[in-house]
């Protein structure tokens, strides 16, 4: 009796080991199922998010294609420019559609469709600018033809300056300005290297060459000759807008692109000047002035393209 009390209780030990071993093993597998169900869920979401963020980069690429294609611009430049940036832009549609559940590859397309988001709007600001400055041009002309009687008042003033200025040329005392010779120059190696241009956009400076004449009764010693340049949007070309820049011509002011100071010595001289303005030149015909002394001495024309 003893050894099967005995026996009968190795095997409730048996027994209740086995139950312990079941439930943990039991729990384990149950853990490891809720984790791994855990993992299933969030890679869903994960999955989730990277396709709505693919559907939003192509929603965002395709009203993209559409803004350009709403860019019209008689730059031929410009628009050949704006018709790569839509090629561009379906490929990276086709990119989008490819790789829908590749989240770096919708990131680089998130950036990128970014990058070409500022492009179009700086198309858009250029194109805005060129518009006004059309419209800008207009008003003017309008204004002008209202001014008309107050412009032939200055009219009979400017004819009154000119009887005076050709008393002044009758004493001598004027010097002449001939073989004004205006080009445009692109420059190269830091400027070690200069090419003529006739683009607009390529221009960095004008080059305006020109000679002073033999003149025995103007006063010699150094004479600084200064050159004006009306643009063709009707404004004069200059570096900076402040009083350094300013001088005055025919009794009037006005702002200088370049200014050159020789030795005059009362013999045919020659000079060169490189003017300059702000941002990129535009096409179009430029007047070129020639001042010495207060008084504009010669002039001259250089068209762009």
């Amino acid at each position: 009796m003893s050894e099967q009390k005995k026996e009968r209780k190795n095997n409730a030990i048996i027994l209740w080991f086995l139950i312990v071993f079941l439930a943990a093993t039991n729990g384990i597998t149950a853990w490891l199922l809720f984790t791994e169900k855990t993992k299933i869920v969030e890679q869903k979401v994960i999955t989730e998010k990277i396709i709505i963020e693919r559907d939003n980069v192509k929603n965002d690429l395709l009203a993209l294609k559409t803004d350009f294609e709403g860019l019209k611009t008689n730059n031929s430049a410009m628009q050949a420019d704006i018709e790569e940036k839509k090629a561009r832009i379906e490929e990276l549609i086709k990119e989008a559609e490819k790789h829908k559940g590749d989240s770096y590859i919708i990131a680089k397309l998130r950036k990128e469709t970014e990058t070409l988001r500022e492009i179009m709007k700086g198309y858009v600001r250029t194109i805005d600018s060129l518009n006004t400055l059309n419209q800008n041009l207009v008003a003017e002309k309008k204004t002008v033809l209202k001014q008309l009687d107050e412009q032939k008042e200055k009219e009979n003033t400017l004819i009154k300056e000119k009887e005076e200025l050709k008393t002044t040329i009758a004493k001598g005392s004027i010097l002449t300005c001939f073989n004004i010779n205006a080009k445009a120059v692109q420059l190269k190696r830091g400027g070690k290297k200069e090419v003529e241009t006739s683009k607009a956009r390529k221009a960095d400076k004008i080059k305006v060459n020109f000679s002073l004449g033999e003149n025995k009764i103007a006063k010699a010693g150094e004479k600084t000759v200064y050159i004006r340049i009306i643009t063709p949007d009707g404004k004069e070309m200059a570096k900076n807008y402040d009083d350094s820049y300013k001088f005055t011509f025919n009794k009037s002011s006005g702002y200088y692109a370049g200014k050159e100071t020789l030795n005059y010595a009362n013999v045919e001289i020659a000079g060169v000047t490189y003017c300059e303005g702000q941002g990129e030149m535009v096409p179009g015909n430029y007047i070129i002035e020639v001042t010495c002394d207060g008084v504009v001495i010669g002039s001259s024309n250089l068209k762009l393209d």
